[in-house]
């Protein structure tokens, strides 16, 4: 991987496109609105909801249910049975050998009606060509109801609700893509270590350029985003998706307090948001966005006419502070707000770190021993010779 500085030393090469990766903001995105992904969580495998739909399926049956209130739906549907029983996945799939719709109740607890004929307004506009995908359409949009139609010929299941309309993937199709994901997770994991401990090195040599802390959160921010693709995914493989969700853990564990450690250490000092705000920012840029140097320095506060590669700053020591064990975090940001800079904490006595609240001699100790193990762990020889 190349350097990030001049003289003598060549630009890191920005990360490109990938497929997986989020090109606007996240709260675009139709595929997390909030209500898709509660009907989604409704139907994942591994509910009873889903198990009665995959009955249906293999039967190479078709149905059309409706979960919604009863009584708020009652003006649209004439005919049918009245039923009221415990809602099964068995019943639920005897009940979709009749030809009418089912009525479910919106917890999820009894099946109301049967075999009733659903006659939602027919001058709401529908781009569906068959009969029953066209009805449960319009069903939707009228009554803001989760429809979900399945299609005999096609074995596939569409999900209405709203404006919204999702075709649910097949699980093999969902796992083969998320498990490509986190490919591309682990991936992104390790190129981060490996500029975070770049960054490591160059903090304790008080050469630290705006452009590598830059490079770092950047990483750090397209390694979240294409987590959030994973869990995505995993949502709608319900159960199936148990072992992925593991394995996406343990890869992102400390990856939000790493992001957030690097905003508090070179957030620039004017009148800053909080880190909460910067985050917040930093997540609202689109993907170009956050290939932009300046537009990444901007959310830190600093001015687009900044060099970020001519541009020093330094940190303020609490990122390396965590990496020392049993050391709590709000001791850490108390060693920060006393001493000025990493640098300082560095050059700091055990008697002015037992000044600081909550440390003490044996912990001032430890925090010297710490500082001292991470200096002699060659992140400097490793990750700095040309």
């Amino acid at each position: 991987m190349g350097s990030l500085k001049t003289e003598g030393r060549h630009r890191e090469e920005r990360p490109r496109t990938h497929a997986g990766v989020q090109r606007r903001p996240l709260e675009q995105d139709t595929r997390r609105d909030p209500k898709l992904l509660a009907a989604i969580r409704r139907v994942a495998p591994g509910t009873d909801l889903r198990q009665g739909i995959d009955d249906i399926i293999r039967a190479r049956s078709g149905a059309l249910i409706v979960i919604g209130e009863p009584s708020e739906l009652e003006f649209m549907f004439s005919g049918g049975m009245r039923l009221d029983l415990d809602f099964s996945p068995q019943l639920l799939y005897e009940l979709a050998k009749m030809d009418g719709a089912i009525i479910v109740d919106t917890e999820m607890r009894s099946l109301a009606y049967a075999n009733v004929q659903l006659m939602p307004d027919p001058a709401i506009p529908s781009d569906e060509t068959g009969t029953r995908h066209r009805t449960a359409e319009r069903v939707a949009k009228q009554t803001g109801a989760l429809v979900i139609s399945i299609s005999q010929q096609r074995e596939t299941v569409t999900l209405f609700m709203g404006q919204i309309r999702y075709q649910l993937e097949s699980i093999a199709d969902v796992l083969a893509k998320t498990n490509q994901a986190v490919a591309t997770v682990e991936t992104y994991r390790q190129r981060l270590e490996q500029v975070l401990m770049r960054l490591t090195a160059l903090e304790f040599q008080n050469a630290v350029m705006l452009d590598d802390v830059l490079v770092v959160l950047q990483r750090a921010e397209l390694t979240t985003r294409m987590a959030v693709e994973v869990e995505r995914d995993c949502l709608e493989l319900g159960s199936e998706g148990r072992l992925i969700r593991i394995r996406l853990e343990e890869l992102m564990a400390d990856v939000p307090r790493e992001k957030a450690a690097v905003i508090f250490d070179y957030q620039a000092e004017n009148g800053e948001p909080s880190i909460e705000e910067t985050l917040e920012r930093l997540g609202a840029l689109s993907y170009q966005q956050l290939l932009e140097s300046e537009e990444l320095a901007e959310v830190l506060g600093y001015p687009r006419s900044v060099n970020p590669l001519d541009y020093a700053v330094t940190p303020r020591g609490l990122r390396v502070l965590s990496q020392i064990p049993r050391l709590p975090e709000n001791v850490a940001r108390r060693v920060v707000g006393n001493l000025e800079g990493l640098e300082a904490i560095l050059r700091a006595s055990g008697r002015e770190l037992e000044a600081v609240e909550g440390v003490g001699q044996a912990r001032a100790r430890e925090i010297r021993e710490g500082l001292r193990r991470l200096q002699e762990h060659n992140l400097v020889d490793r990750y700095l010779q040309a």
